[in-house]
């Protein structure tokens, strides 16, 4: 149901609160006339100025003719300053079917209706679904390729006699750089656009692989695989993630799960296809492979991003929305960046060590690796389903839910004691890490526009480096030391819980 308002700027030219100020309707709100006469210095010297003159029996808020003797019109026409709201097309407010001859603000009686309902799907351009495909696409090669890493894990293990703790910091060691990078890969597609520099990054990224299958040693190994895929994820991930937010208003969540739903389906297939491609051709010639479809299917996509309308600078030199300094002084993103913080360890140790977790409970190579893709198909669906909710209930709360849910999960994997045990597990936790993942772009560009949007992202994400880099190693140095992953589980149920409250406190009102 419609809101009642009383607003000083309902109508051009009225008298609000004692004073004559001009405004057009604000979208989605309702409007009475206040009854009683216009106590306005204008009226009280028989107008109401150059735009807003109007005769008192068709003025808006309802008053009595002016104190100096002006006369009604006649009966059935409008009143002067009326007619001349009429022929400003730009004034006019939207009126009731069936009375296009009454102006909006004498409708009636005397409740001024402006639309409710939000912009149209239609409004928001076609092209914005192409960008939502690319965006996609790409997210599903790099972050594919990034969680192929538990194919490797154990040829790596084996080939260089190497501890989990250093294995696992190779892993760690990309996650960090993309993290803290995507800040300076938004910063550099705010400037030169989308395409250059997520094209910059596919080739980066390709070329990390191409190196790292010659490595002989786990220092090359780690500057190869862990330097180059993590500054070449950096240059793809904020931009194609942040360039989508713009083209969409209504369908803003929706459009962001498609698109970052691309992580869960590179994390499904590309691990099973790394997995299979080690069968064949040894790990080096699967990471060969890996290189070749980065160059193919990654440049294919990233060559189809463009910034949206709404991120383009408009006339005056500027594009609406918050400076990155200026998000960064806000309390919200303040919250955000401590709730990144806090959540990183519980959405990336999974990745790294779920399938070493499950290898010690006995479980077979292809399942172990297996689990990996199950995390993908949750984040898949949870992409799709919690961004379409979160557009309906709200994204705020949403992100809340779904923070808890990633730490009550943690249970599940702690009490697991067989494949089945943990497959649930990996369906729930991918679940909430993708509807975790898909909600932050939206709402950074709900709370601080377009302007510095796909900086504010990666900014934001810098948070989330520590954990990455920080959580994989000490996982496997704790399971080094006790022989258990007991201990791990628990510390990331209870970093879920101190992020959850601080999710809560970014969105509370």
């Amino acid at each position: 149901m419609a809101r009642r308002l009383h607003h000083p700027r309902a109508f051009p030219g009225p008298c609000g609160r004692g004073r004559c100020r001009r405004g057009r309707p604000a979208a989605g709100a309702v409007f009475r006339r206040r009854p009683g006469r216009c106590t306005g210095r204008l009226a009280q010297r028989g107008g109401h100025g150059r735009a807003g003159r109007r005769a008192a029996a068709g003025h808006g808020c309802g008053a009595g003719p002016p104190r100096h003797g002006a006369k009604r019109p006649p009966a059935g026409q409008p009143a002067a300053g009326a007619a001349r709201l009429l022929r400003r097309p730009h004034l006019r407010a939207h009126r009731p079917a069936g009375r296009a001859d009454v102006p909006h603000h004498l409708a009636g009686d005397g409740v001024v209706t402006a639309p409710t309902q939000p912009p149209a799907a239609t409004d928001e351009a076609p092209y914005g679904w192409v960008i939502v495909g690319a965006a996609f696409t790409a997210l599903a090669v790099i972050f594919g390729v990034a969680y192929a890493f538990a194919a490797f894990f154990a040829p790596f293990e084996a080939t260089f006699s190497a501890s989990r703790a250093d294995v696992s910091l190779v892993f760690g060691l990309s996650g960090l750089l993309y993290f803290v990078l995507g800040a300076f890969g938004g910063m550099l597609s705010d400037r030169f656009g989308p395409r250059v520099v997520t094209s910059a990054g596919m080739l980066c990224i390709a070329a990390a692989l191409a190196g790292g299958s010659q490595a002989t040693s786990m220092t090359q190994l780690t500057l190869f695989y862990g330097l180059g895929l993590g500054v070449g994820i950096a240059l793809v991930y904020t931009p194609s993630i942040g360039c989508v937010q713009p083209w969409f208003t209504r369908r803003r969540g929706l459009a962001a799960g498609i698109a970052s739903a691309g992580i869960g389906a590179g994390t499904f297939a590309v691990p099973l296809l790394a997995t299979a491609a080690i069968a064949w051709w040894g790990w080096r010639g699967a990471m060969l492979a890996l290189a070749a479809g980065v160059v193919v299917l990654g440049l294919a996509a990233t060559v189809l991003l463009r910034p949206a309308p709404a991120a383009t600078r408009r006339s005056g030199g500027t594009v609406p929305g918050m400076t990155l300094r200026e998000a960064l002084r806000s309390r919200s993103f303040r919250w955000l960046y401590a709730m990144c913080v806090l959540a990183a360890p519980s959405m990336f140790i999974p990745f790294a060590h779920l399938s070493a977790s499950a290898r010690d409970l006995g479980i077979g190579e292809a399942q172990a690796v297996g689990l990996v893709g199950l995390i993908g198909i949750g984040s898949l669906t949870g992409r799709f389903a919690i961004g379409s909710l979160a557009d309906r209930v709200g994204r705020p709360l949403t992100l809340v839910a779904m923070q808890a849910s990633l730490g009550v999960s943690m249970a599940l994997w702690w009490a697991a004691d067989g494949y089945v045990a943990l497959a649930v597990f990996a369906l729930w936790m991918g679940l909430s890490y993708g509807g975790i993942v898909s909600l932050m772009p939206a709402l950074c560009m709900d709370l601080y526009g377009a302007r510095a949007v796909a900086s504010i992202i990666g900014t934001l994400y810098t948070g989330a480096a520590l954990g990455n880099v920080a959580g994989p190693w000490l996982a496997g140095w704790v399971f080094d030391a006790s022989g258990s992953y007991g201990g791990v589980i628990v510390g990331c149920a209870v970093l879920s819980a101190v992020a959850t409250w601080g999710t809560w406190q970014a969105v509370r009102r």
